[in-house]
């Protein structure tokens, strides 16, 4: 029994770290009997023709397995290396894009070659078992061999360090972390709907904006305001259009002083290069990856500063005020726009997937950047978007022909004001909603405190879990 017992305990000085006394630190491969899965012949339709559950990696998602994609037959299971592993065995991906996925059989069933399936013997709890090897599944991973995507066998889980305390306790733990961890997803769930409620409450709220409700009053108290016809003219003076359609759509419900104009009409969509004058190759200036604008604000939040030289060719030029925004595919629809400030010298460059939006002084960039940032114009955006899958982009001309609502310049700034008040007190909202999300950290911090004997559901009298390991010990004997 002593040999027998040194070759299935954690040698002290390989123990991760101090558990308390009558919990021991066992192999893996004492803990359960392991085995792995095959895939039955594809060129056999009728090995795929039975009632057999068979799971591939690809089906554990870290949670109770009812049911599987395919099915197989009897004679699929003889005729290949699939096995048939009993309900409550832990099932472990070993490679591919799931590695170290978990998941627990609610039903008899096979797996493909890809899943290592611990039944665990009687001294160890199955819910146990996959909370902890969910716990540590970075560290299990970390010791997988192979490139860019490791692997991990069944001796590395079978030699993995994993804790034993008493079945008593062991149940006590789980009961504790299942209670903990659905206070935690209900949490999650809220903030979601928070989450969606925002989303909901901004668009309704830009709609408004954009057919002139928010500002209702304010034309009643300022009707000397001349109209949206009179600015349009003198920015057609201004902008001389190009390759602009005429016959706008009157897309919507607009105040009678407003105007429904062609994007393009009345701001340059990426306009050609400003000729910079006494600028040296080594001068600094700002650039603008895609990473740097926030799709949460809306803002560029970490420019980069770069020599003139390794800029001024190949990436998008702008100017202070410009509005900028991403055509790719995802950064578009994630909400990827910001207006350029803080240039240094008034001028930045930076990735060659952004439009440039320049406006001028009859169009407040505020007006333009609330209207691209806007969900509505988002998904119009995507509904034109060319190019091959992955690598969609928002064509120039859905921008030029855009259906813009024009106001006057003054009513423009009152939207712009009227939009900063309402968003601000619910950027700081939203703020305290993503401050409040690190729920995952929150998860492994239950889970640490569970498996180091902290969550105060120990019993120190309890008869240690090592007469446990001795009386499986005596049954492999048998």
């Amino acid at each position: 029994m002593e040999e027998l017992l040194e070759e299935a305990l954690v040698p002290e000085e390989e123990q991760p770290y101090e558990v308390p006394g009558n919990w021991v630190w066992v192999k893996s491969g004492y803990i359960a009997k392991w085995g792995s899965g095959g895939t039955p012949s594809r060129k056999k339709e009728e090995y795929y023709k039975g009632n057999i559950p068979w799971i591939k990696t690809g089906e554990l998602r870290d949670n109770v397995i009812l049911d599987s994609e395919e099915k197989i037959s009897e004679e699929a299971l003889k005729k290949s290396s699939a096995k048939l592993f009993p309900k409550d065995s832990v099932a472990i991906a070993m490679y591919g894009a799931t590695i170290g996925k978990l998941g627990i059989l609610g039903i008899d069933a096979a797996t493909n070659q890809a899943c290592a399936v611990g039944v665990p013997h009687f001294l160890m709890d199955k819910d146990f078992m996959f909370y902890y090897f969910f716990y540590q599944r970075k560290t299990l991973i970390d010791l997988g061999k192979g490139g860019a995507q490791p692997n991990i066998s069944q001796t590395i889980i079978k030699d993995f360090p994993h804790l034993l305390p008493p079945l008593k306790e062991q149940k006590r733990i789980v009961n504790k972390i299942k209670q903990l961890l659905s206070k935690i997803d209900e949490a999650k769930r809220l903030i979601e709907e928070a989450k969606e409620t925002f989303e909901l409450r901004r668009a309704a709220i830009l709609d408004k904006a954009f057919q002139g409700e928010l500002t209702r009053k304010w034309r009643e108290q300022h009707p000397e305001i001349e109209s949206a016809e009179v600015l349009y003219n003198k920015i057609i003076r201004f902008t001389k259009p190009k390759n602009v359609s005429s016959n706008v759509e009157q897309k919507l419900n607009i105040p009678d002083t407003w105007k429904m104009v062609r994007l393009g009409e009345v701001v340059q969509v990426n306009p050609p290069k400003k000729k910079l004058e006494e600028i040296s190759d080594q001068q600094i200036c700002t650039f603008v990856p895609m990473p740097a604008v926030s799709d949460k604000t809306g803002k560029i939040e970490s420019p980069e500063e770069k020599e003139y030289a390794k800029v001024k060719k190949g990436y998008t030029f702008f100017l202070e005020n410009d509005v900028l925004f991403a055509k790719i595919t995802p950064c578009m629809e994630n909400g990827k726009s910001a207006i350029a400030k803080n240039l240094k010298n008034g001028f930045g460059f930076g990735s060659t997937e952004f439009h440039v939006l320049r406006t001028n002084e009859y169009i407040n960039e505020r007006y333009l950047h609330y209207l691209v940032r806007s969900k509505k114009f988002r998904l119009e955006a995507k509904g034109e978007m060319t190019g091959a899958v992955g690598q969609q982009r928002v064509p120039k001309e859905f921008l030029v022909n855009y259906p813009f609502p024009l106001p006057p310049k003054e009513e423009q700034d009152a939207i712009v004001d009227i939009l900063d008040e309402i968003f601000t007190r619910d950027d700081i909202a939203y703020r305290i909603i993503e401050t409040n999300y690190e729920l995952e950290t929150l998860k492994q911090s239950i889970l640490s405190k569970a498996f180091r004997g902290e969550l105060g559901t120990n019993d120190p009298t309890e008869e240690s879990a090592i007469e446990l390991l001795k009386e499986v010990l005596q049954e492999q004997v048998k």
